[in-house]
């Protein structure tokens, strides 16, 4: 297989960023170390990065720094193309990428921007650096102002160049086209490019199309009075404020940028007033020109508003800011999350890598990285969509999750709440949310309520369970989220967010119950360290399980790495390693083990062993010669939860490594526990994970009890 891969481009602004950040996630997925590198990178301000490297390592979390990414930026190119030292600029940039090729399994190459002068000399450069870096190109080009004669002409003549210096196009991609004439598009390509070479069509996205307020904000070097929060919003057309109230009203769009005076108190309290009302369209910023501030009286008023819109403060006169604001173009920055979200949602949508990465050959590895876990669990929670009910919508990380999940249209989400009292949470941490693609229900407006109330009465009369005390507990969202799932409304549930342990679990250990043949409702942990995954458990729920808990904990852990394409080789911890060890908490582990082997003959697993001797193979090998699992363990299994919850926080701290779970085990369907502590990334990468664990149960009510004492 080819190690890289090189993304070129013929024009400024073609948008290849999208391009960049889709074939990154889908490379992540598939490759275990992949890095991203650029020859030559424009000229920034002293302390700022290019967007481009820094977009990239931020949003994946790539292990490579900043500036072993780049070599030369585009005055340095210049400098020494003018001091004839043209072969040493391709020897540092030949030597910079052969480095990351020695230390990565793939590396994506993006080439430049074209954004200065000598666009001819970019375009021979280019092409110099991929020749002799062997790779094969994707090039990309943009739509935007072009004739169908003009477009199809241009990737022409640079797919025949590319293919006379002998180097292989394996994709032309027309972006930025009109959605209406895709397939028009899609077909002219075709018919000039030869099948072997793959055709994409990417739409114009005006989301993607329209600079940020901040990217104005930047250009301009404006001042921001009030409205710091919505700087990320996307700036739509721009009108200019030179004429009465009732005549501008007229010339507001959606995600207008209003340019005016700022002593014109008329127009931006009309302005602002305009955003809030449900008769005009959103307002983005408005920019204040001639350095002149709204008089002290206006700025008391806008200051005791809630929520209002950016007002920019810039010294330059209305016309000569109308002119150099119609000449920013939009990019992607690290911090403009929902620009990445719906480039990658774009990208996913109208591109099926799987032609091109075929052609790049497949790529196998019996290891396991966090990019390529999580990107398996979301391609496979996308074969089969499942329902998860979030009872906590009142938490602002949960909706930040919800939003991400919505965007990655991988689940169906249901919220409990109140649908004013989320919309005003989403309004009050300017989470955009449309209500209008998740279910919202609520116990006490539900009309499942009644007929869920008389469900758990008659599950749980035996425990002297009376309707009225039913009626109370189905009012409370875990008990109504978990009846959800027993009927069949909902297929999992994530909670824990703002309620403990105890309170997110007792409701389904009360009537939805254990898998047949389960007596222990234990937990684990997807432990995503920098070069694999492995699978601890349990850390969250069982304090002090007996040599048979232990044992069927190890069965639960081994069969959930299964299911999650991780192959089991369970290591059961202890304080030594062998028959060296003696204690009762050794020979706990040791009774433990060999009820495994007994029940599970097929599994390969080793105990009691040391952590060190179940993860290094260096120490593994010195002190279990003979073991297949010593020094390869994939599945760790703690003598108790003390040891198992410090051993699971100290890794996740010291080492950086990515925790996903805990993930509940045992249990007929799905309900898993967030931690108080959580993270808006726990909360998306469990949703995900309980939707996976969805698709792997059916519902089976009628089973023991035997695991309701199994909470901390």
């Amino acid at each position: 297989m080819n190690k890289g891969i090189y993304l070129a481009t013929l024009e400024p602004n073609s948008g290849k960023s999208i391009f960049a950040l889709g074939l990154m996630q889908e490379l992540l997925g598939t490759i275990p170390r992949v890095a991203y590198y650029r020859p030559v990178i424009d000229d920034y301000p002293e302390g700022v990065q290019d967007h481009h490297i820094a977009t990239i390592i931020s949003h994946f979390n790539l292990p490579q720094s900043y500036e072993e990414s780049f070599t030369f930026s585009r005055s340095e190119i210049i400098e020494e193309s003018n001091a004839g030292q043209g072969n040493m600029i391709l020897e540092r940039i030949i030597k910079d990428y052969k480095k990351l090729e020695s230390e990565y399994d793939f590396v994506l190459v993006e080439g430049t921007d074209f954004t200065g002068e000598g666009n001819v000399f970019e375009f021979d450069l280019n092409m110099l650096i991929v020749r002799n870096f062997g790779l094969p190109v994707i090039v990309v080009s943009s739509g935007v102002g072009k004739s169908i004669e003009e477009f199809r002409g241009s990737l022409d003549m640079a797919y025949k160049t590319f293919r006379s210096k002998d180097i292989q196009t394996l994709a032309v991609v027309a972006n930025k086209i009109q959605p209406e004439n895709l397939e028009w598009v899609q077909q002219e390509m075709e018919k000039f490019l030869p099948k072997k070479v793959q055709a994409y069509t990417i739409p114009l996205i005006p989301e993607l199309a329209q600079p940020t307020v901040k990217e104005v904000l930047d250009t301009l070097q404006g001042e921001i009075l009030i409205g710091q929060e919505d700087l990320y919003a996307p700036a739509g057309k721009f009108v200019v404020g030179a004429m009465q109230l009732r005549n501008f009203l007229q010339h507001l769009t959606e995600r207008s940028m209003v340019i005016t005076p700022g002593d014109r108190a008329d127009l931006i309290l009309g302005a602002i007033q305009a955003n809030q009302s449900d008769n005009y369209p959103h307002v983005s910023a408005i920019i204040l020109t001639g350095g002149i501030p709204p008089e002290s009286s206006v700025m008391k008023l806008l200051e005791g508003m809630e929520h209002i819109i950016p007002l920019v403060l810039v010294q330059e006169g209305t016309f000569e800011i109308t002119d150099r604001i119609s000449r920013i173009k939009s990019n992607v920055y690290p911090e403009n999350t929902s620009k990445i979200q719906a480039s990658l949602q774009t990208f996913t949508h109208h591109i099926d890598l799987d032609p091109l990465l075929h052609k790049l050959a497949h790529y196998k590895s019996s290891i396991i990285t966090p990019h390529m876990f999580q990107y398996k669990l979301l391609q496979r929670a996308k074969v089969q969509r499942k329902r998860i009910v979030l009872p906590e919508s009142n938490d602002a990380r949960i909706l930040e999750a919800t939003a991400r999940l919505v965007a990655q249209d991988v689940v169906d989400i249901i919220l409990i709440g109140k649908k004013n009292e989320i919309q005003q949470k989403l309004n009050e941490r300017g989470i955009l949310l449309d209500l209008n693609s998740v279910t919202i229900t609520h116990p006490t407006t539900s009309p499942d309520f009644e007929d869920y109330a008389e469900t758990l009465y008659q599950l749980r009369k035996h425990k002297n369970v009376n309707r009225d005390m039913a009626r109370d507990l189905m009012n409370d969202v875990s008990y109504f989220g978990t009846m959800m799932i027993y009927k069949g409304h909902a297929d999992g549930m994530v909670s824990g967010a703002a309620h403990t342990t105890q309170h997110t679990i007792r409701p389904a250990l009360q009537f939805i119950k254990t898998k047949p043949g389960v007596n222990v409702v234990s937990s684990v942990f997807f432990m995503c360290l920098p070069d694999r995954v492995s699978v601890f458990g349990d850390c969250a729920i069982v304090p002090n399980p007996t040599a048979e808990e232990l044992a069927e904990i190890a069965i639960s852990s081994a069969q959930s790495s299964q299911n999650f394409g991780i192959e089991p080789r369970v290591a059961m911890l202890s304080y030594s390693s062998g028959s060296s060890g003696k204690g009762a908490e050794v020979e706990k582990v040791r009774t433990a083990t060999e009820i495994v082997r007994q029940e599970q003959p097929q599994l390969l697993i080793e105990g009691p062993i040391q952590y060190d001797a179940a993860v290094d193979k260096h120490v593994g090998h010195s002190k279990m010669p003979n073991s297949r699992v010593a020094g390869q363990a994939s599945v760790l299994i703690f003598p108790d939860l003390n040891t198992g919850n410090n051993t699971y926080k100290a890794v996740q701290r010291e080492t950086g490594a990515l925790a996903i779970g805990p993930m509940l085990q045992g249990l007929n369907k799905p309900v898993n526990d967030l931690s108080r502590g959580c993270t808006v990334d726990d909360i998306f990468n469990t949703v995900i994970l309980t939707a996976v664990q969805a698709q792997e149960h059916s519902m089976q009510p009628e089973h023991s009890d035997a695991a309701q004492n199994n909470l901390h």
